[in-house]
């Protein structure tokens, strides 16, 4: 069985959402091959791979297809008719099938987020995400998905049969390193109790009303808030804001911090708040819990799927309620310690071997089909 896989998300330097996504199966699946075993890997890129992708091997190959414009469009579906021996079943873990393909096809839709909230997209990826993304579904045989709510959607949207749809959780990466103790202060000039968010600074993830729930803290000198993320669409009225909620000296921005920095904020902080619009499933959820550190989250789409009974919960259009509960974590230490225990239990459910073996069933399933 010869399974091939778009690989181009993972072979690019910094990785995060389906970047991440595609590259921890990949290392899976490299990690369950051995030489006899009956299942060989082709690796499908528009470029040479990087030193981090899975070295090649017996049974683990890469194929560089040109063209790169319109990759999966063209160059992809000609090569798999052209070039033999043909995979037997292509999964693309991206919202991308080939456009026409001689094989049966399984594809990854991590979220609807861009029919959602199309104001957060550039005119050129919205068009492509509309339309391939429509098209991709009607032709593939299976849907991976990372929740039940992105599949709940994906049904509603697209009119898809719901046995056509596999939700697969995805794992967490069970870091452990950890940085000086001094990291905060001589590094990020970071002093003093705070609260952490994480995440790209766009609309989406809510944080106006994160800053403005914040300055209604009672005793809101007594903390920082610490926000770490990279620039994306629309964030201007995000690093505007503290200064019209009057918090501009207890809010800092942290435009990249590196993964192994991120574990010691995680591991510092108070507690963790997400109170986004929307998230496909919610890795910094996991990842705070990871390190002890308590989450605030959001009550809608698929927050509560990755925080479980050991988050506390918002309507992330309630201003009030986030500041009612971020003061109540604030000042109730034995509920901060309960909900670090009942986070390490969490974090326990979700691995990426179990996502890498789910998904193999799944192409195994599919070309057992045929």
């Amino acid at each position: 069985m010869l399974i091939g896989i778009d690989g181009n998300e993972a072979n690019v330097e910094k990785r995060v959402g389906i970047s991440e996504y595609n590259f921890e199966l990949l290392k899976k699946f490299e990690e369950f091959h051995l030489p006899n075993r009956r299942i060989k890997f082709q690796i499908y890129l528009k470029n040479s791979p990087l030193p981090h992708m899975p070295k090649e091997r017996d049974g683990w190959k890469y194929r560089v297809v040109r063209p790169k414009k319109l990759w999966s469009q063209i160059g992809l579906p000609l090569d798999l008719y052209l070039h033999k021996p043909r995979p037997d079943v292509f999964f693309s873990p991206t919202h991308y099938a080939p456009r026409f393909s001689p094989v049966p096809t399984i594809m990854s839709i991590m979220d609807l987020s861009y029919l959602h909230y199309p104001e957060m997209f550039k005119k050129s990826d919205l068009f492509q995400l509309r339309n391939w993304t429509s098209y991709s579904i009607k032709k593939v045989a299976k849907i991976l998905t990372i929740s039940r709510a992105s599949k709940d959607d994906i049904i509603k949207a697209y009119k898809v049969l719901e046995d056509k749809i596999v939700v697969t959780y995805p794992g967490i990466k069970l870091k452990t390193t950890m940085q000086n103790s001094k990291l905060l202060k001589e590094k990020y000039k970071i002093d003093g109790n705070y609260i952490l968010f994480v995440g790209t600074l766009q609309p989406r993830k809510n944080i106006v009303r994160l800053i403005k729930a914040f300055s209604k803290l009672k005793d809101r000198n007594a903390v920082n808030l610490v926000i770490v993320g990279k620039k994306g669409w629309m964030y201007e009225d995000i690093l505007r804001s503290p200064r019209q909620f009057n918090v501009e000296d207890r809010v800092k921005f942290l435009e990249f911090v590196s993964d192994e920095d991120l574990s010691f904020f995680y591991k510092n902080a108070l507690f963790f708040v997400l109170p986004s619009l929307y998230e496909g499933f919610g890795l910094p959820v996991l990842e705070a819990m990871n390190y002890g550190c308590p989450v605030i989250t959001s009550n809608i789409s698929s927050l509560p799927e990755a925080g479980g009974d050991a988050a506390l919960y918002v309507d992330p259009k309630n201003v009030d309620d986030i500041a009612e509960k971020i003061e109540l974590l604030l000042n109730d230490e034995k509920l901060r310690k309960q909900m670090i225990d009942k986070g390490y239990k969490q974090v326990k459910k979700f691995s990426w071997e179990k996502t890498a073996k789910e998904t193999l069933k799944v192409l195994e399933e599919v070309t057992n089909a045929k």
